[in-house]
């Protein structure tokens, strides 16, 4: 005779949180959006919604939680104290719905690979290498984004960070998260275009640079950095334009500017030309080998081996091998 004894089954909404503790998500990210932002007009152009439409949303959170978030004042909102509060905390849980979204997303190697490197990296080296790159690697699409500014890898914002890293001044310090390999590390040679060297005094020392205009990046450290190593302490303290990024002072010594540091990597094909003149070479008063800065290879550590980005880095790291 059959057992009457049923068995029990756990009901499934019994693992689900309670319905009343979970508003709408679109409210959520309305309100995170203003508590980040700064503002409902601001938030509205973040998530591309009519500034009423956060508002409502606004409205309807302070109503299902029975809280006030938000005071409105004659020059915007501020979140109150239980607002602040509770923002600390689903601001965590979004961060984690997004960053775990994103992962999701990566899996997929038809994603672009999305690379932030320096301006003169990306237009003197890398433009003239992405052939060969996709002749090895046709089905991994990348995104280059020349920039002086590094991303947040954690954020997504990129995937790779290449980065000319000075071995002086204050130490660069790897985000936390973030693994690095460093992918050259290239002597230092200063350049100038042939008639700015015919029509100036001669170069036989470091110290006869002090005669000539230097050019300069973002501030006058690297100059001094390489005459100190040279012997060279300038009696005054240095002068010239500053030009901010490493292909600018490249430019403008091509135009006859004056002269600046760079390196032979980024200036082949200006000394192949002829444009430009490694005024170091040879010269047994210069030290050919000294090295001012690595480039770096940056990645979000979990991240490392996502097949995409090893293929990549290893393409890389063959290319400055070769």
């Amino acid at each position: 005779m059959p057992s009457s004894k049923k068995k029990s089954v756990t009901p499934i909404a019994s693992n689900l949180p309670s319905r009343k503790a979970m508003p709408p998500f679109e409210a959520l990210r309305a309100f995170d959006a203003v508590a980040r932002l700064g503002g409902v007009r601001k938030a509205a152009i973040g998530l591309d919604r009519d500034h009423a439409v956060i508002s409502r949303h606004i409205r309807a959170i302070e109503a299902w939680t029975g809280t006030v978030l938000v005071e409105r004042t004659s020059t915007g909102v501020i979140l109150t104290d239980d607002g602040r509060r509770y923002h600390e905390q689903i601001a965590t849980a979004i961060d984690l719905i997004s960053n775990a979204t994103s992962d999701l997303m990566k899996l997929s190697e038809q994603q672009a690979l999305n690379i932030w490197c320096m301006p003169a990296f990306a237009f003197h080296w890398f433009t003239g290498h992405l052939g060969a790159f996709e002749r090895v690697q046709p089905d991994s699409p990348i995104e280059v984004r020349p920039t002086d500014s590094s991303p947040d890898l954690m954020a997504q914002e990129a995937d790779v960070d290449i980065r000319l890293i000075p071995r002086y001044g204050t130490p660069y310090q790897i985000p936390k998260g973030v693994k690095s390999q460093e992918i050259s590390r290239l002597p230092v040679i200063c350049v100038a275009n042939p008639q700015y060297l015919a029509d100036h005094p001669k170069i036989k020392t470091p110290g006869d640079l002090l005669q000539h205009q230097l050019l300069h990046e973002g501030d006058f450290d690297s100059w001094e950095t390489w005459l100190r190593a040279h012997g060279v302490e300038p009696e005054e303290d240095l002068t010239g334009p500053l030009l901010w990024q490493g292909h600018l002072t490249l430019d403008a010594a091509r135009h006859g500017r004056g002269i600046a540091l760079s390196n032979r990597m980024v200036a082949a094909d200006d000394l192949q030309a002829g444009r430009l003149i490694d005024i170091t070479a040879g010269n047994i008063n210069f030290d050919e080998n000294l090295t001012m800065a690595a480039y770096l290879f940056m990645a979000r550590s979990d991240r490392w081996e996502m097949p995409s980005l090893r293929r990549f880095r290893n393409w890389l790291l063959s290319s400055f091998r070769d």
